[in-house]
């Protein structure tokens, strides 16, 4: 074929899919020539830098909850879904014509023998199993039971089969028949949520969305689909976000994965009726995105619509609502504030209410932040996460906790014990009463590797560094030592090094030992994808650290990233002696 009407005098497109093709082809152009204008030379990527500027081009406008970058990336997103619809099309058109015939014999024998290769699906007549794939009986079965709209993805789920494409394309031109009467149908909501709660959930649950039925059976969900956040925290749309979500949930059911340690013993802990609340919530936790009101609030609105709907009870309803409206509560909580302080735990109390409320968000809140993207979960929060649940749980039961801080003390210092048994025992002893329980409780047993009594640097010409900094690259911690507690300028004068040598601080943590020493662990972004150019990048930052501390550091963008008095201060350490009275301000900084 030269030439695309083709693709409709052939059989490929009907007229409504060919209508498709042109369209998406024009708005691809559009933004391709678009691209070119603006970057001046011939470029093929729509980068994140120049997306708003071509939304701008195409006159796209804001809206009240989207901005006009993100209308437009909705757009783009939407027509590359129609055409990855198209390529299934026209893959599976190529897949037939493909097919040899066999020969005249071979049909004979075929005839005598059952077929292996079509056969009835189990439990249902209208669907049948074509090469391993599910497919129509018949051309009209969605006609004749628009359940089965809902029935053919639950039966491939069930069965563990791949979807035949005609039947995909089938079911995406029956899209009509979802109506509310289908929608209000209690066997079709049954099929539905037997799919979100059994196994391969993320993979039925896309193919679902890919074809339209997920949009149009939930018509929130459909509000979202290919809808963007323009910020450089979010790497997928917000459907994808949330079909990711319910993959990882799964995960954590399974156990067996050391991210999610205490999420996966918490899923063991709940309440078996609440497992369907948590499905559901964790699928429409960010639903109402986009929306000119706050979404917690907005999704919360939505749960209570849909759920009864699909079955829930009054009490299940009103706990999938709090736990849409406070599923950010955790995190914001638990990253930006103290969590020594009282208050913050109290105040944390208050919102949760009960400890089964909290196990349900610590889980819901563990796989929305590590459904956002690559990288975005790590050891920092999942620590600050366990700190938070674990200070919170003797609050709401008046004392009482599964694992009491004693215990979670004993385990941190026997992991400690069992990671350096080549130390001496007195030093061993020694180094672990040194700390105070605080840092047993909330530093990832990861970054616990103590640098006193490690070998004295290496490198030419340096005495051993009274200031010692380890580099953490897995944990993405690099901490600082110091055997002497300095003034309050210390966390000023260690961020501006990171800052002057490129790394981005995520987290600062100051303890302050029995002994006077400050102990403070910085967690930075990870960089590079490959372990070794991390670890080179991680040297380098360390060593900008230490040449710092002691005061040795002429770089000039390191005396543009600390204030004056601070550069000052690092040029007269070695000729002055640090009150001791400045441990307390160190501490609680």
């Amino acid at each position: 074929m030269r030439e695309t009407d083709e693709l409709l005098e052939r059989g490929v497109f009907d007229a409504q899919e060919y209508r498709t093709f042109r369209r998406c082809a024009d708005f691809l152009w559009s933004v391709r020539c678009n691209i070119h204008f603006f970057s001046g030379r011939a470029e093929e990527r729509l980068s994140f830098d120049m997306q708003r500027e071509i939304a701008i081009r195409l006159g796209y406008t804001s809206h009240p909850g989207m901005q006009d970058v993100e209308r437009f990336m909705k757009h783009y997103f939407l027509v590359a879904k129609d055409v990855g619809d198209l390529t299934a099309i026209l893959c599976a058109k190529l897949e037939d014509q493909q097919a040899k015939p066999a020969p005249v014999l071979s049909r004979m024998m075929a005839r005598l023998r059952p077929s292996t290769n079509r056969r009835r699906v189990p439990d249902s007549d209208d669907f049948i199993v074509d090469n391993n794939r599910i497919n129509l009986a018949a051309p009209d079965v969605f006609k004749q039971d628009p359940v089965n709209l809902i029935r053919i993805f639950r039966l491939a789920q069930r069965n563990n089969l791949a979807f035949h494409p005609d039947a995909m394309r089938t079911v995406t031109r029956s899209l009509k028949l979802i109506n509310t009467q289908l929608r209000e149908n209690p066997e079709a909501n049954r099929l539905f949520m037997e799919i979100l709660t059994s196994n391969d959930a993320e993979v039925v649950l896309r193919r679902m969305n890919e074809t339209g039925v997920l949009g149009q059976f939930i018509r929130a969900f459909g509000k979202i689909v290919s809808m963007m956040q323009f910020n450089m925290y979010h790497h997928y749309t917000v459907d994808e976000h949330l079909l990711r979500c319910i993959g990882y949930l799964h995960e954590i059911e399974r156990g067996g994965n050391d991210e999610f340690i205490v999420a996966s013993d918490l899923m063991r802990k709940i309440q078996p009726e609440h497992r369907v609340v948590l499905y559901i919530a964790t699928l429409l936790h960010d639903i109402a995105k986009g929306r000119p009101e706050d979404h917690s609030i907005a999704g919360a609105k939505v749960a209570r619509r849909l759920c009864p709907r699909l079955g829930f009870n009054t009490a299940d309803t009103a706990l999938v609502a709090w736990l849409i409206e406070q599923h950010l509560t955790m995190s914001m909580m638990a990253q930006s504030r103290d969590l020594s302080d009282r208050k913050t735990i109290e105040n944390f109390a208050a919102v949760v209410q009960s400890v089964e409320q909290m196990k349900l968000l610590t889980i819901l809140t563990t796989a929305d932040i590590r459904g956002v993207g690559p990288g975005v979960w790590n050891g920092w929060k999942a620590q600050l996460l366990r700190t938070l649940y674990y200070e919170t749980e003797p609050v709401l039961t008046g004392g009482f906790s599964e694992v009491n801080r004693a215990q979670r003390i004993a385990v941190a210092q026997a992991e400690f014990r069992a990671e350096f048994t080549e130390w001496p025992e007195q030093e061993l002893n020694a180094y672990i009463a040194r700390h105070y329980p605080a840092y047993w409780l909330k530093v990832d047993p990861a970054a616990q590797d103590p640098p006193c009594p490690l070998p004295a640097r290496q490198r030419a010409g340096r005495p051993q560094a009274r200031n010692q900094c380890r580099l953490r690259r897995n944990a993405r911690r690099h901490r600082i030592d110091d055997p002497r507690d300095r003034p309050s300028w210390l966390l000023s004068i260690i961020a501006g090094a990171c800052a002057s040598a490129g790394a981005n601080i995520v987290d600062a943590q100051i303890y302050t030992t029995t002994d006077g020493r400050a102990l403070d662990t910085i967690a930075i972004t990870r960089e590079y994808d490959r372990d070794e150019d991390e670890g080179r990048r991680a040297t380098r930052i360390g060593e900008m650290i230490e040449d710092v501390l002691e005061g040795s550091c002429a770089c000039p963008r390191w005396w543009r990233a600390v204030p004056p008095a601070a550069a000052r201060y690092v040029r007269s350490w070695s000729n002055r002696r640090s009150p001791s009275t400045t441990s307390g301000r160190i501490a609680t900084r």
